[in-house]
């Protein structure tokens, strides 16, 4: 890196045209060439959601200057894709940054954010990824506070790199709270309880709205939950790999024996 500057893919879930991916692709360009790729409508909740029924359009668009900008008819994780497939034809980027995003994604979260799918489609593309998120969900969100720790984070990770198949969830507290650090977590155990809402549209044909709580079930101090809590910026190590290691040993203790007789 010391020789070249580094080149940045920029992806979101909010919409090429978020106020949070502004302020990511101001920040990322203080570090080497830009190329954004982000969804042209909101994508949020749509996980590692991909588009296999519809044909996707990717367009050029000039919406900021020095900027090579793309937008893509699909979702955050399709932005990933035809970045890699039809953008960079063969090179990959040095670094992917997925955010900001408006709205926390934290602990159970991340399996359902966009943000955090398609920084997690880079890492699967053996591209260094992180996913940043701020606790605020206004479109007039601010970012101010998050700017310097963006440069710092991103400066650490093309300096030190990522181990393959890890990359970074980051989430930043309000900006009404005082940034007092960063602090390396795990992943908060915490559950969304959702609700429907009933309704009967104009044909007097049954709808409903989803709604819900989400709730905290885990008080360890070690979580990215209690540092956000507490005014840090959360930094969670995350794998797409969902294999349950400890459960191994146990599963191959036992009898799969399909010719095996069952008492009635």
């Amino acid at each position: 890196m010391a020789n070249k500057k580094p080149t940045i893919l920029v992806v979101n879930d909010d919409g090429i045209t978020a106020p949070g991916i502004k302020v990511l692709l101001e920040e990322m360009q203080k570090i080497g060439r830009v190329v954004v790729v982000a969804p042209d409508s909101p994508q949020s909740g749509m996980g590692h959601a991909i588009t296999i029924g519809r044909p996707l359009r990717l367009d050029r668009i000039d919406l900021y200057e020095g900027v090579e900008m793309y937008k893509c008819s699909g979702t955050p994780v399709d932005c990933v894709k035809l970045a890699v497939n039809k953008i960079f034809k063969g090179t990959k980027p040095d670094l992917c940054v997925s955010g900001i995003n408006h709205g926390l994604n934290y602990s159970i979260n991340v399996l359902y954010s966009g943000t955090m799918s398609a920084a997690v489609e880079g890492a699967i593309e053996d591209i260094p990824s992180i996913g940043f998120s701020l606790d605020d969900f206004s479109h007039h969100a601010d970012f101010s506070h998050c700017r310097p720790y963006l440069i710092s984070i991103v400066q650490q990770v093309l300096e030190n790199g990522l181990q393959k198949g890890v990359l970074l969830n980051v989430n930043f507290p309000h900006s009404s709270k005082e940034i007092k650090g960063i602090k390396i977590c795990r992943q908060a155990t915490a559950k969304w309880f959702e609700e429907f809402d009933e309704r009967m549209d104009p044909y007097n044909r049954e709808y409903f709205w989803m709604t819900g709580q989400f709730k905290l079930l885990d008080r360890g101090e070690d979580t990215d939950a209690a540092a956000l809590a507490n005014g840090f910026v959360s930094i969670v190590p995350t794998q797409f790999d969902m294999t349950a290691h400890h459960a191994i040993t146990e599963l191959n203790s036992w009898s799969f024996d399909s010719d095996r007789k069952h008492e009635e």
